[in-house]
Protein backbone atom coordinates (compact mmCIF):
# COMPACT_ATOMS: atom_id res chain seq x y z
CA UNK A 1 0.00 0.00 0.00
CA UNK A 2 1.38 3.31 -1.26
CA UNK A 3 1.15 5.87 1.60
CA UNK A 4 0.31 9.93 1.20
CA UNK A 5 3.22 12.06 0.94
CA UNK A 6 3.21 14.25 4.17
CA UNK A 7 5.85 16.89 4.60
CA UNK A 8 3.80 19.63 6.48
CA UNK A 9 0.96 19.31 7.99
CA UNK A 10 -0.97 22.44 9.93
CA UNK A 11 -4.25 21.38 11.49
CA UNK A 12 -6.36 21.89 14.82
CA UNK A 13 -6.51 18.93 17.02
CA UNK A 14 -8.46 16.58 18.84
CA UNK A 15 -7.08 16.07 22.65
CA UNK A 16 -7.62 12.62 24.49
CA UNK A 17 -5.24 13.28 27.64
CA UNK A 18 -5.91 10.20 29.21
CA UNK A 19 -2.37 7.99 29.82
CA UNK A 20 -1.46 4.67 28.67
CA UNK A 21 -4.46 4.29 26.11
CA UNK A 22 -3.77 0.63 24.98
CA UNK A 23 -4.64 -1.09 21.60
CA UNK A 24 -7.73 -2.63 22.52
CA UNK A 25 -9.17 0.52 23.90
CA UNK A 26 -8.35 2.08 20.19
CA UNK A 27 -10.23 -0.57 17.85
CA UNK A 28 -12.04 -3.33 20.62
CA UNK A 29 -11.14 -7.01 19.64
CA UNK A 30 -14.07 -7.77 18.09
CA UNK A 31 -13.92 -6.17 15.49
CA UNK A 32 -10.72 -7.33 14.05
CA UNK A 33 -12.46 -9.74 11.56
CA UNK A 34 -11.78 -8.00 8.63
CA UNK A 35 -8.90 -7.82 6.84
CA UNK A 36 -8.34 -5.01 4.49
CA UNK A 37 -7.45 -1.57 6.15
CA UNK A 38 -10.94 0.09 5.57
CA UNK A 39 -14.19 0.79 7.56
CA UNK A 40 -12.41 0.26 11.43
CA UNK A 41 -12.60 4.74 11.71
CA UNK A 42 -16.24 3.75 12.62
CA UNK A 43 -14.84 2.00 15.54
CA UNK A 44 -12.41 3.49 16.75
CA UNK A 45 -12.57 4.47 20.46
CA UNK A 46 -15.87 2.37 20.29
CA UNK A 47 -16.62 1.33 23.74
CA UNK A 48 -15.65 5.31 24.86
CA UNK A 49 -17.59 6.80 22.12
CA UNK A 50 -21.07 4.87 22.31
CA UNK A 51 -22.86 3.18 24.71
CA UNK A 52 -23.78 -0.67 25.07
CA UNK A 53 -27.50 0.68 23.11
CA UNK A 54 -24.98 2.46 20.67
CA UNK A 55 -25.64 6.35 22.10
CA UNK A 56 -23.24 8.55 21.09
CA UNK A 57 -21.45 9.51 24.55
CA UNK A 58 -21.90 13.15 24.44
CA UNK A 59 -18.90 14.07 27.02
CA UNK A 60 -16.36 11.74 24.29
CA UNK A 61 -13.68 13.45 22.65
CA UNK A 62 -14.78 12.65 19.33
CA UNK A 63 -18.08 13.18 19.61
CA UNK A 64 -17.76 17.02 20.06
CA UNK A 65 -18.61 19.06 17.47
CA UNK A 66 -16.02 21.35 19.71
CA UNK A 67 -12.95 19.32 18.29
CA UNK A 68 -11.74 18.19 14.56
CA UNK A 69 -8.79 17.84 12.86
CA UNK A 70 -6.14 15.29 11.11
CA UNK A 71 -4.18 15.47 14.70
CA UNK A 72 -4.66 13.21 17.64
CA UNK A 73 -3.03 14.95 20.63
CA UNK A 74 -2.68 11.80 23.40
CA UNK A 75 -1.31 11.01 26.60
CA UNK A 76 1.77 9.43 27.74
CA UNK A 77 2.09 5.93 26.80
CA UNK A 78 -0.18 5.68 23.83
CA UNK A 79 -0.53 2.39 22.05
CA UNK A 80 0.09 0.14 24.81
CA UNK A 81 -0.55 -3.90 24.75
CA UNK A 82 -1.30 -6.07 22.35
CA UNK A 83 0.58 -5.66 18.36
CA UNK A 84 -2.59 -5.54 16.38
CA UNK A 85 -2.01 -3.35 13.55
CA UNK A 86 -5.87 -2.37 13.19
CA UNK A 87 -5.12 0.29 16.15
CA UNK A 88 -3.68 2.42 13.20
CA UNK A 89 -5.80 1.46 10.78
CA UNK A 90 -8.49 2.59 12.89
CA UNK A 91 -7.26 6.14 13.41
CA UNK A 92 -5.58 6.47 9.79
CA UNK A 93 -8.87 5.35 8.48
CA UNK A 94 -10.65 7.96 11.33
CA UNK A 95 -8.80 10.46 9.40
CA UNK A 96 -6.09 11.39 11.86
CA UNK A 97 -2.76 11.68 9.62
CA UNK A 98 -0.54 12.63 13.28
CA UNK A 99 -0.78 11.41 16.64
CA UNK A 100 1.38 13.27 19.11
CA UNK A 101 2.31 11.64 22.43
CA UNK A 102 4.89 12.02 25.21
CA UNK A 103 5.76 8.09 24.90
CA UNK A 104 4.49 5.90 22.27
CA UNK A 105 4.84 1.94 22.96
CA UNK A 106 7.18 0.89 19.52
CA UNK A 107 5.08 -1.78 18.57
CA UNK A 108 2.26 0.56 18.32
CA UNK A 109 4.96 2.90 16.71
CA UNK A 110 5.98 0.92 14.04
CA UNK A 111 2.61 -0.19 12.88
CA UNK A 112 1.89 3.63 12.29
CA UNK A 113 4.61 4.22 9.95
CA UNK A 114 4.04 1.36 8.03
CA UNK A 115 0.46 2.88 7.37
CA UNK A 116 0.93 6.75 7.16
CA UNK A 117 0.24 7.14 10.21
CA UNK A 118 2.82 9.91 11.79
CA UNK A 119 3.56 9.51 15.50
CA UNK A 120 5.51 12.48 16.67
CA UNK A 121 7.07 11.80 20.68
CA UNK A 122 7.10 15.61 22.41
CA UNK A 123 8.61 16.49 25.81
CA UNK A 124 6.19 16.17 28.84
CA UNK A 125 6.04 19.60 29.16
CA UNK A 126 5.66 20.31 25.57
CA UNK A 127 2.82 17.90 25.47
CA UNK A 128 0.87 19.17 28.75
CA UNK A 129 1.51 22.87 26.98
CA UNK A 130 -0.24 21.76 23.98
CA UNK A 131 -3.42 20.83 25.86
CA UNK A 132 -3.15 23.88 27.61
CA UNK A 133 -3.52 25.84 24.55
CA UNK A 134 -6.20 23.52 23.16
CA UNK A 135 -8.58 23.97 26.29
CA UNK A 136 -8.08 27.50 25.89
CA UNK A 137 -8.99 27.35 22.29
CA UNK A 138 -10.68 24.31 20.76
CA UNK A 139 -8.92 25.96 17.05
CA UNK A 140 -5.22 25.92 18.68
CA UNK A 141 -3.53 24.60 15.90
CA UNK A 142 -0.24 22.70 15.21
CA UNK A 143 2.38 22.79 12.71
CA UNK A 144 3.87 19.27 11.71
CA UNK A 145 7.46 19.52 9.39
CA UNK A 146 8.29 16.72 8.66
CA UNK A 147 11.54 17.56 6.37
CA UNK A 148 12.77 19.79 9.35
CA UNK A 149 11.40 17.19 12.05
CA UNK A 150 9.82 19.97 14.09
CA UNK A 151 6.61 20.75 15.65
CA UNK A 152 5.02 23.82 16.02
CA UNK A 153 2.07 25.47 18.33
CA UNK A 154 1.00 28.31 16.23
CA UNK A 155 -0.63 30.15 19.00
CA UNK A 156 2.36 30.56 21.36
CA UNK A 157 5.65 29.98 18.78
CA UNK A 158 6.31 27.48 21.13
CA UNK A 159 8.56 24.57 19.01
CA UNK A 160 10.07 21.12 19.46
CA UNK A 161 12.59 18.89 17.79
CA UNK A 162 11.16 14.83 17.05
CA UNK A 163 12.86 12.34 16.18
CA UNK A 164 11.93 9.84 13.35
CA UNK A 165 13.86 6.77 11.42
CA UNK A 166 15.66 7.87 8.21
CA UNK A 167 13.95 5.62 6.39
CA UNK A 168 10.74 5.66 7.63
CA UNK A 169 11.75 9.59 6.75
CA UNK A 170 12.16 9.05 3.61
CA UNK A 171 9.42 6.95 2.83
CA UNK A 172 6.54 9.47 4.31
CA UNK A 173 8.36 12.29 2.30
CA UNK A 174 7.83 10.35 -0.90
CA UNK A 175 4.55 8.64 -0.50
CA UNK A 176 6.60 4.98 -0.37
CA UNK A 177 5.81 1.72 0.99
CA UNK A 178 8.46 -1.04 1.42
CA UNK A 179 7.80 -1.79 -2.11
CA UNK A 180 7.68 1.61 -3.36
CA UNK A 181 11.37 2.00 -1.65
CA UNK A 182 12.47 -0.98 -3.72
CA UNK A 183 11.04 0.08 -6.92
CA UNK A 184 12.83 3.08 -6.92
CA UNK A 185 16.14 1.79 -6.85
CA UNK A 186 15.39 -0.68 -9.05
CA UNK A 187 17.54 0.91 -11.54
CA UNK A 188 20.81 1.05 -9.20
CA UNK A 189 19.72 -3.06 -8.20
CA UNK A 190 19.58 -3.35 -11.93
CA UNK A 191 23.08 -1.87 -12.69
CA UNK A 192 24.69 -3.79 -9.49
CA UNK A 193 23.78 -6.69 -10.60
CA UNK A 194 25.09 -6.08 -13.74
CA UNK A 195 28.49 -5.28 -12.24
CA UNK A 196 28.48 -8.85 -10.62
CA UNK A 197 27.74 -10.60 -14.28
CA UNK A 198 24.41 -11.37 -12.38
Amino acid sequence: MAIEKFNILTSTCVPLPAENVDTDQIIPARFLKATSREGFGENLFRDWRYDKDNTPRKEFVLNSPEYSGKILVAGRNFGSGSSREHAAWAIFDYGFRVVVSSFFADIFKNNAMNNGLLPVQVSANFLKNIFNEIEKDSQAQLEIHLEKQEIRLLSTGEREKFEINAYKKLCFLNGYDDIDFLLSKKEKIIAFEQQRGG
